[in-house]
């Protein structure tokens, strides 16, 4: 497709985008990390599937801010485990936590590439802790490529409550909804950003799926095959 073709779904006026960032920027963790993780916390790797459950009974409290990190791990440790304000212990468990959800897609980052590229506007809207929201306003792809950041542990509410996709518009500077996008891989999120009226896409692994409801570049003046510039130090430039 060229650069100044239409797709034929694209969507006609698109302002901003509202990405979601695990399960669409974000990669799901490994079940190495998973093991390593629980390990630390006092789990066996044979009961890594009890675990995650017990992980994920208390996690929504966490990414919504209710529970500090001592008090979010204080109820996962086993084997005697203890890990107050200010140990070593609870210092590792944070960023082993942390750092198994930062690795991303590399095609989904070339989609926010394209986009910015284009002109509209990236806001990020994620369920995640403190330590994570910390973590991921650090990175250089959410520091050129987003806009804004929201994140449920600093609103004090997670998606898919109403409030959250309210912020998230409010950050991406009060869009129209129809001309706004958001993009999730959890249904229920996205069926609750579809009752305020925004466009959706169910996020499913597909990059090129997303890629294809976006702008094209605007494609640059023609550029004579015979024509290469030159650049101060007399070498031929590299585009």
């Amino acid at each position: 497709m060229s650069a100044s073709t239409r797709p034929a779904n694209e969507i006609s006026g698109l302002e901003a985008v509202i990405y979601d960032y695990n399960g669409v920027i974000g990669r799901q963790p490994t079940a190495s990390q998973w093991i390593g993780l629980g390990e630390l916390a006092g789990w066996s790797a044979q009961e890594i599937q009890a675990f995650q459950t017990a992980f994920w009974q208390r996690r929504e409290e966490y990414d919504e801010g209710t529970l500090a990190s001592a008090e979010f791990w204080a109820g996962l440790l086993r084997g005697g485990r203890t890990a107050r304000p200010g140990s070593s212990l609870l210092a590792k468990l944070v960023q082993a936590d942390t750092q198994m959800w930062m690795t991303t897609d590399a095609a989904v980052l070339e989609v926010l590439r394209a986009a910015h590229a284009a002109g509209i506007r990236g806001t990020l809207l994620s369920n995640a802790p403190r330590p994570l929201a910390d973590a991921l306003d650090a990175t250089d792809w959410c520091a050129t490529l987003i806009t804004k950041a929201v994140y449920s542990a600093r609103i004090g509410i997670n998606k898919p409550a109403q409030r959250a996709y309210e912020a998230a518009i409010a950050a991406a500077g009060h869009p129209r909804p129809e001309r706004t996008l958001f993009v999730d891989d959890r249904l229920d999120n996205v069926v609750a950003a579809q009752r305020l009226g925004l466009h959706t896409h169910h996020y499913t692994g597909n990059a090129a799926a997303l890629a294809r409801l976006l702008p094209a570049v605007p494609a640059g003046p023609a550029v004579p095959a015979c024509f290469v510039p030159s650049v101060p130090d007399g070498s031929a430039a590299v585009a």
